[in-house]
């Protein structure tokens, strides 16, 4: 089976290019991050890894929304995607932040093969694969962040993953436009310290980063 993201590789780039400089990136980012999608391109063909099966629509809703969080995380040095699935979005964050430690923690088998062999591709040595249970991973260290992109409510994420964070951690959650109700049901021990709306080119729909850290942490 022709690989289409092979044959639209040229394509690809001409649209993810733009999409990376609006970004504040490097163009010359847009190679490593085609390889991951003609990975994930491949193994979606058997594995159904993602619902979105067409390279320019994943160049969009997968590539460039995860990374639209990059300036939130590069200058941390360590960060755990929570139900990670294909890599997103730590994977591209991996790729374009190589000074940030990414844990990539999932539990469905065929998804964590998919993240093992990613790594190892991409040759990601700032990249690792949890294969478990959020709630049953428990690190040497603890992280400066943890994210999730289309996980669960922020309530559950917290407590699921809650204990990942140190002392001054924060969750970096990526949502929709529909939030506040999970902002309202937040347990009393975290609260919100920023919204920020964030610009992914290319896509319509409203996008936002909630920032979210211990209750007693200073502003």
């Amino acid at each position: 089976m022709t690989d289409p993201s092979h044959t639209l590789r040229p394509e690809l780039r001409l649209g993810l290019e733009p999409g990376l400089r609006a970004l504040g990136l490097e163009p010359d980012l847009a190679g490593p991050l085609l390889d991951y999608l003609a990975l994930l391109v491949r193994w979606n063909t058997t594995y159904n890894l993602t619902a979105i099966r067409d390279p320019r629509e994943m160049l969009v809703k997968h590539l460039l929304d995860s990374l639209a969080l990059q300036p939130f995380v590069r200058d941390l040095q360590s960060l755990a995607d929570l139900g990670s699935g294909p890599g997103l979005p730590g994977i591209p964050l991996a790729i374009v932040t190589p000074t940030l430690q990414v844990t990539l923690v999932e539990s469905n088998g065929k998804k964590a093969r998919f993240l093992r062999e990613a790594v190892r591709r991409l040759a990601l040595g700032n990249a690792t694969v949890f294969e478990g249970r959020i709630e049953a991973f428990a690190p040497a260290s603890t992280f400066a962040a943890i994210t999730a992109r289309a996980l669960a409510t922020l309530p559950l994420i917290l407590e699921l993953g809650g204990h990942l964070l140190g002392p001054h951690g924060r969750l970096l959650a990526m949502k929709g436009a529909d939030f506040e109700a999970e902002i309202e049901a937040l347990p009393q021990a975290w609260r919100v310290a920023a919204i920020h709306p964030l610009r992914v080119p290319g896509l319509d729909g409203q996008r936002h980063l909630i920032e979210i850290v211990r209750a007693g942490l200073a502003a």
